[in-house]
């Protein structure tokens, strides 16, 4: 049996939007296969079935979050400006909308949390690979001299990524640009003193 070529990336962006507004248990196979342009055989052919397509997009949504970080890390000298460049990023996010979207990993973790023990190991897996993430660029900051080597790196990328969490979610009922940014300084002040 030949297989239907379509464009991955591109539907699995479209499922992860999909998820994202509705969440996973109001998302129906018919407003995956609208948002997707795919007939509902060719998703169960390539993903087995909703659940395979969201962990798809949770992969895709991982990947492009990590393109998008190296790339706004590779463009700052210094670990201040790198993590204030990240904020200003998720309070513009916040901003234009997507805030009430949360993010597709908390919004799925909250809603699955001890439903489906293999998604919530994959989203455990991917918050986990966030929070390290922020822990190298600290950890540069501290080898570097930038910032103090206590608290650790790991415990300030810890204080930060729930921060930012908690940023999302202040701004899904709260969306006030000088709030949201007045809270972002402050993160950043707390999370690297």
């Amino acid at each position: 049996m030949r297989s239907a070529e379509f464009d991955k990336e591109y539907v699995l962006r479209q499922a992860m939007t999909t998820f994202m507004q509705y969440g996973y248990n109001k998302t129906s196979m018919q407003m995956l296969t609208k948002a997707t342009g795919l007939h509902p055989g060719s998703i169960y052919c390539a993903f087995k079935n909703k659940k395979g397509l969201l962990l798809g997009a949770i992969q895709q949504y991982q990947h492009d979050r990590n393109r998008q970080f190296e790339t706004l890390f590779s463009q700052h000298s210094n670990t201040r400006d790198a993590l204030h460049a990240l904020l200003e990023v998720i309070v513009e996010e916040c901003l234009n909308g997507e805030s009430g979207q949360v993010c597709l990993l908390t919004k799925t973790l909250t809603e699955l949390v001890g439903q489906d023990h293999e998604v919530s190991t994959v989203l455990a897996k991917n918050l986990n690979s966030f929070e390290n993430s922020l822990a190298s660029i600290i950890n540069t900051g501290i080898q570097n001299k930038e910032v103090t080597a206590h608290p650790d790196a790991q415990e300030r990328a810890q204080f930060l990524a729930m921060g930012i969490y908690g940023i999302r979610t202040y701004a899904a009922t709260r969306r006030d640009k000088v709030i949201l940014e007045q809270l972002s300084e402050q993160l950043l002040r707390t999370a690297l003193t």
